[in-house]
């Protein structure tokens, strides 16, 4: 079975209605000033062919959503049996109705709605028979493509080597291995944004991706420790979502290869013993 589904037509505004509903939490993504950014939005109403979105206070350190008129972004969240993305474009903001509610941002209600099966967002592990190296990087301003993809040249400074332990459609593992390239110990924080690149398969052409830290545990076995990534952006273009469904298929090769293999030493079909 396919592991994405299309939603086109008169769907979209069926599932978005769905989503309205049920109050389902779903997350913004966009660029601002050369960087990928998240926010926690809710979808709250559908009018002709506009969406609204309304922006989600935290009591946590937060910072302000910056984007404009025309900007495109990227809405995901999972409902029932998947995950929802699609690419749109803002046509208006509105500021809150008071201090307890966040802002609303108006977009385009969108042609399709792509749904990635649950199962993808599941972590696999790297197989054994694998060692996937990782390049994980600081990002800065105004490094990145006009689409925020990451520039490849960029990776030449304050870059460090790690090692692919799991991975899912929507995020993975990454164990550092040794030193920065200036002999130093990788110094990351929970919550900044890093660009990773890496070769899932021999001889397939590499990923780059930009991630979320959203955890970073020692490692027992030395001083090196494991970043838990949050993949971030690709909703919020077609080439982006590509780049989202590749993963999903290494997700699912993954799966595969990790699966006991049927013994070789004995025949399928066994004749029936005749006294």
């Amino acid at each position: 079975m396919n592991s994405v589904v299309m939603s086109q037509g008169a769907e979209p505004k069926e599932i978005l209605q769905k989503a309205i509903d049920g109050a389902v939490p779903a997350i913004l993504s966009y660029l601002s000033k050369g960087k990928w950014h998240v926010a926690k939005v809710l979808l709250t109403g559908l009018s002709g062919q506009t969406l609204s979105v309304q922006t989600v206070r935290s009591h946590n350190k937060q910072q302000p959503i910056n984007i404009q008129i025309e900007q495109p972004v990227g809405i995901s969240y999972k409902y029932e049996y998947g995950k929802f993305v699609f690419d749109t474009k803002v046509v208006d903001l509105k500021p809150p109705a008071d201090h307890t509610s966040g802002g609303t941002i108006v977009v385009d209600v969108p042609d399709q709605i792509e749904v990635v099966q649950r199962r993808s967002y599941f972590r696999v592990n790297v197989p054994e028979s694998l060692k996937v190296n990782v390049v994980i990087w600081h990002r800065r301003q105004n490094e990145d493509a006009a689409d925020g993809t990451p520039k490849l040249e960029k990776q030449t400074r304050d870059y460090c080597q790690g090692r692919l332990v799991d991975i899912s459609a929507g995020g993975a593992q990454v164990v550092l291995v040794g030193e920065d390239q200036n002999g130093q110990k990788p110094e990351f924080r929970t919550g900044q944004f890093v660009g990773m690149h890496f070769t899932p398969l021999p001889y397939q052409t590499p990923l780059v991706l930009n991630a979320q830290i959203r955890n970073i545990l020692p490692r027992s076995e030395g001083d090196n420790v494991y970043l838990g990534l949050q993949i971030v952006g690709l909703e919020a273009s077609p080439e982006g979502r590509e780049v989202l469904m590749r993963l999903v298929g290494i997700v699912e090769q993954y799966y595969n290869m990790n699966q006991p293999k049927a013994p070789t030493d004995q025949p399928l079909h066994q004749s029936p013993t005749i006294a």
